[in-house]
């Protein structure tokens, strides 16, 4: 394929996928800051998927949202509910911090979160914070933030029910109850996902999944979430919620080839005002991730990670425009595995403050964040960004950052593997952005690099080592339009990461990252009915190290299509895939070929 008039033809487009033209308002985001500002204000790269935005997409998984986003790769092992992992602006993929309604999730041991594992029916949005974002968050932000909000609720009794049903004996159903009135809100949910999948790994004895198994692979799960709160006259506000899935993963594997996992994530949040200018917030969380391994149906391996967390926070408004926010983190992180690691728990304390202020037309944003980990002791990261409002809509910013993540467990202890010797990995970024909102009409444009010293990657003897320096140069351009009644929006990235070991690999392409991905929308309403597309494309990329496995650039073409069978009921579909293009995100790893899905929705309006 070539990409090159494709990739021009967007640059010329500037436009975006994620809102609907007609979305006019900037949407609140909390994750840039830890504080509520619009998208507008932020300082930061931010990418917003509401509610919305996943029923028009008629997504089935969280892969399908994420799919040629700005600064976004993502690998998968052979389809639903198979190992995905996903890398923003060319960092690895342990380099993302997320969370679920504030709670820091992920496995201890691989040091990743499990975006296969959750469910798409129990999300209210995502935001996706593009940047070093440690000097508020701590370790794990190198390449940004993704933060999973479920669903809240709110407002009058409202029940919510879905069935869809698709290619390869795909099902899934959902149904939810929301409500709470003018100052509560619940909402309770369940959903299932099934699928019998397909051939998940093409197979060789010599590489990939190190077997040759021509079977179909599986994946059924079934989540269930809540969250309620309630807004006191004093100003005292108050939010639980929990988030659940179970599951059962069928894959190709020379050890093991069958996985039963479970996934949660819970946790509280009390935030009121002593005085009238003071926000206090404390929250306390928990994530569990568990997994039973078998090969053939026999039990092999069982691991068990669990995260607790707890935060303080304080919000002073003095001035005008003027925010201090002042914190506490604490977090613990464990093991339970039959497998015996040489270290199985440690904990991370971090102190944070941060200086939000408007002078005039200028923005400045200042925080810093001491760390004190128990294996590696303490790390300071900080981040200074500037902006400048030429008109209302039209924002120019500049920022620097620095941020570190320690070693996952994985990485240092398991057993002929490990390497107790791992250095946490550093980095330093630099990033200057403009953009612009008027009407229907948005673009961006982020130009920005980062260098990472002590990078983890595998030596030569496949052992995890520190690589020394990566630097990763990058251009992300974005917007949207309305024309001729379509709503037209797109994105392009282009990314230079480069490994400066000094070996044998200097100046190779950091691996599994593509240098060109690529992403057009168009949507239109015909009345009740509502139809788009969705063109993504990704340039090639390497498998490993040293360049010598290429994967082959793809693009995709999708079409979706909804119908309003009456002011509740919508009926909808999508073709995934029309062109049935062959392609790999990991080496001997099969991607779907053409396939369709089918939904059935019922949800009141408001």
């Amino acid at each position: 394929m070539k990409q090159r008039p494709m990739l021009v033809a967007l640059l010329l487009l500037g436009t975006q996928p994620i809102h609907a033209a007609d979305d006019v308002a900037a949407p609140i985001i909390v994750t840039a800051t830890r504080t509520a500002q619009t998208a507008d204000e932020s300082l930061a790269a931010v990418t917003v998927i509401t509610r919305a935005d996943i029923e028009r997409q008629q997504a089935v998984t969280v892969e399908d949202l994420l799919h040629g986003l700005p600064g976004v790769n993502f690998t998968n092992n052979g389809g639903i509910g198979k190992a995905t992992s996903v890398t923003l602006r060319g960092t690895n993929s342990d380099h993302v911090l997320v969370l679920v309604d504030g709670v820091k999730v992920g496995s201890a041991t691989l040091g990743l979160a499990m975006f296969h594992n959750m469910p798409v029916e129990q999300i209210e949005r995502i935001e996706i914070v593009r940047g070093p974002r440690s000097s508020l968050y701590g370790s794990e932000a190198i390449g940004g933030v993704i933060q999973i909000f479920t669903r809240k609720g709110g407002g009058e009794f409202t029940p919510t029910l879905s069935l869809g049903a698709g290619s390869h004996n795909t099902g899934s159903g959902s149904i939810g109850l929301s409500g709470g009135g003018e100052h509560g809100w619940f909402n309770v949910s369940g959903s299932g996902l099934s699928s019998d999948g397909y051939n998940s790994c093409r197979g060789s004895l010599a590489a990939g999944c190190y077997t040759i198994e021509p079977d179909k692979d599986g994946y059924h799960s079934g989540s269930g979430a809540f969250r309620g709160g309630y807004r006191f006259g004093n100003n005292t506000e108050v939010d639980v919620h929990a988030l659940r899935t179970t599951g059962y993963n069928q894959y190709d594997g020379s050890s093991t080839n069958e996985t039963r996992i479970v996934q949660q994530a819970a946790g509280a949040r009390v935030a009121f005002s002593p005085l009238a200018p003071w926000r206090v917030t404390v929250a306390a969380g928990n994530s569990r991730d568990e997994s039973k391994d078998y090969l053939n149906s026999v039990f092999s391996d069982r691991y068990t990670t669990s995260r607790d967390s707890a935060s303080l926070q304080n919000d002073i408004a003095f001035g005008t425009g003027q925010l201090l926010t002042a914190g506490y983190d604490y977090q613990n992180d464990s093991v339970d595995s039959t497998t015996v690691y040489t270290v199985s728990e440690r904990r991370n304390t971090g102190v944070f403050a941060q200086y939000q202020g408007k002078l005039g037309r200028q923005d400045v944003q200042l925080s810093v964040r001491n760390d004190n980990n128990e294996q590696f002791g303490t790390h300071t990261t900080g981040g200074v960004a500037w902006g400048y409002g030429f008109t209302p809509a039209t924002r120019l910013f500049a920022s620097w950052g620095s941020a570190f993540k320690a070693p996952s467990f994985n990485q240092l202890y398991y057993p002929a593997y490990g390497n107790p010797n791992l250095q946490p990995e550093q980095s330093q970024s630099i990033e200057a952005g403009l953009r612009s909102r008027s009407g229907t009409n948005r673009w961006s444009l982020n130009l920005f690099e980062t260098k990472v010293i002590d990078l983890i990657a595998l030596d030569p003897t496949w052992t995890p080592a520190n690589i020394n320096i990566a630097r990763i140069r990058g251009i992300e351009v974005a917007g949207g339009t309305q024309f001729a009644g379509w709503n037209i929006g797109g994105n392009l990235t282009l990314l230079d990461p480069v490994n400066r070991s000094g070996g044998a690999n200097d100046g190779n392409v950091l691996p599994r990252r593509a240098k060109e991905t690529a992403r057009i929308d168009l949507d239109r309403r015909f009345g009740k009915l509502r139809a788009g597309t969705a063109i993504v494309g990704e340039g090639k990329r390497y498998d490993n190290l040293a360049n010598t496995v290429e994967l082959k650039a793809y693009a995709t073409v999708d079409l979706r299509a909804d119908y309003e069978l009456s002011k509740n009921w919508t009926l909808g579909g999508r073709v995934g895939n029309l062109l049935d293009k062959h392609y790999e995100t990991a080496a001997y790893f099969n991607q779907d070929g053409r396939n369709y899905f089918i939904n059935l929705r019922y949800s009141p309006a408001r």
